[in-house]
């Protein structure tokens, strides 16, 4: 990369802690130049086939220094969602979040790749954008959102904060653009109708930004000024019934209404055929509609943290459609442990689903609960509620790890968040067997029936009649 990476512990410039004044703040990518010790940044940003051994980064069922995160398949197939919380993402308190939600025949492969390469290409992107940007591999930044009484010092510390916001922003574009590009040209993983969503977030210090597209939602817990837990929704539902989003879609020919027997639901549909019925609006992959008006364009936003922030949930849109924002931060805030918090809102989940929904196929739920103290369980916790840790870690564990057909190793139960429907509903045909990819599934019971048996709203109605045909290059 012609640019070096120091990838150690410590820095000489310090990170702010939360709520506090900003003291210096680096993102510690050192240049060729520096006097620290020389990294490259392959060095730094390992081989994709190395991942699984990075410490600190974990992906199935489990628990971290400050987070937990749990996925259960649903009742449709393969479990088609992903998630990772990947600690020291970088240097000097970083951390790297991200749920992905698949659809289509493929979708559990596009969001287990999507899962893989793209923090590693939001690490280059970031890489790139401040050497470019500095013409230098290192650059402390000591910016506050909060201004002093000194106006000088003021806009400088402001300037550096618009500095480092505008530096993620145009990380986070283009590793997504990057991201789809790579999906577009895969040789062996077709994306022409599959798919996925993805919230992804990096939290730096006490500066949290996220890119996200799709439906999958992050949702904040936070106190109030009485101390009361309250919910704040941190990213936006990009569906097809958002004014500028459908107005978008229009202008590239491509089609948005909702079917007579689900009108709450509009949905993507190409020019010329009923089909797909994409119910997002942005997405990696179906690349049968990227030409009418369906992109990979995140929206990006940024906040600072303050004390009173308690933690945050991503979750894909199996718990949305049954849990309101409220209900999720309820769920996590009371978990009698921290690291049992994903696990119990996928239950809490679950039950719903079998409530308010009792004739549908459960959608897969995958959550990411971070703690923004930094914190976990202690022994003398799980010894105050009767616990050993042995116990708990059997709990939180669940069915954890993927299996080589891509489900979880234990049959789940779960809701959806407007996204597939039934053939017999809608009088579709069922998508056509996926072929030979040896992370496919092996197995006539275990293929792909997102257009199955589903009462509930459903990502796509039918592949288009060209489905196998591949997009121009």
């Amino acid at each position: 990369m012609g640019g070096c990476v120091s990838t150690s512990s410590r820095s000489n410039c310090s990170t702010r802690s939360r709520g506090e004044t900003v003291s210096p703040m680096c993102f510690d990518i050192g240049c060729c130049g520096s006097n620290r010790t020389k990294r490259t940044f392959s060095d730094h940003v390992i081989g994709l086939q190395h991942l699984p051994s990075v410490p600190n980064r974990i992906f199935t069922n489990g628990k971290s220094r400050s987070s937990c995160i749990f996925t259960q398949q649903g009742r449709k197939g393969i479990n088609q969602d992903a998630m990772i919380v990947w600690e020291d993402f970088m240097p000097e308190d970083v951390t790297f979040c991200g749920v992905f939600d698949g659809h289509g025949p493929h979708g559990h492969l596009v969001a287990r790749k999507v899962r893989d390469a793209l923090p590693l290409k939001l690490l280059s992107s970031l890489h790139s954008c401040q050497s470019r940007q500095n013409g230098s591999g290192q650059t402390c930044f000591k910016g506050s959102s909060k201004k002093k009484s000194d106006g000088g010092d003021s806009e400088k510390e402001v300037s550096a904060e618009e500095r480092l916001t505008s530096l993620w922003r145009e990380a986070f574009m283009k590793s997504y653009k990057a991201m789809d590009k790579e999906l577009r040209s895969h040789p062996n993983l077709d994306c022409f109708c599959s798919g996925s969503t993805a919230v992804s977030m990096v939290k730096q210090g006490s500066d949290l930004f996220m890119g996200y597209i799709g439906d999958s939602r992050a949702v904040m817990g936070s106190k109030d000024s009485n101390d009361s837990m309250v919910a704040i929704q941190l990213t936006v539902d990009l569906k097809p019934d958002l004014p500028r989003e459908a107005e978008r879609i229009k202008k590239c020919k491509g089609r948005v209404f909702a079917l007579q027997d689900e009108p709450e639901v509009c949905r993507v549909w190409l020019p010329f055929d009923d089909a797909p019925g994409l119910a997002m609006a942005r997405a990696f992959g179906d690349f049968c509609l990227k030409e009418y008006g369906v992109i990979s364009m995140p929206e990006f936003s940024h906040r600072l943290l303050t004390e009173r922030d308690q933690f945050i949930v991503l979750a894909s849109d199996g718990v949305w459609d049954v849990l309101s924002n409220e209900e999720v931060v309820e769920i996590v805030s009371s978990a009698p442990f921290r690291s049992s918090a994903a696990r119990i809102l996928v239950d809490s989940a679950a039950r719903e689903w079998k409530l308010k929904y009792p004739t549908s196929k459960m959608d897969d739920c995958a959550v990411v609960c971070l703690f923004l103290d930094g914190k976990m369980d202690t022994e003398s916790d799980y010894e105050e509620q009767g616990f050993s840790s042995a116990t708990l870690q059997s709990y939180h564990s669940g069915n954890a790890g993927e299996s080589d057909d891509g489900g979880n190793r234990s049959e789940p139960s779960l809701q959806r968040n407007f996204t597939v429907r039934s053939s017999e509903e809608s009088g579709r045909l069922c998508p056509e067997e996926v072929e030979g990819n040896e992370d496919t599934v092996a197995g006539e019971d275990q293929n792909w029936s997102g257009l199955e048996g589903v009462t509930r709203v459903n990502s796509l109605i039918q592949l288009p009649r060209f489905s196998e045909e591949r997009p121009n290059q």
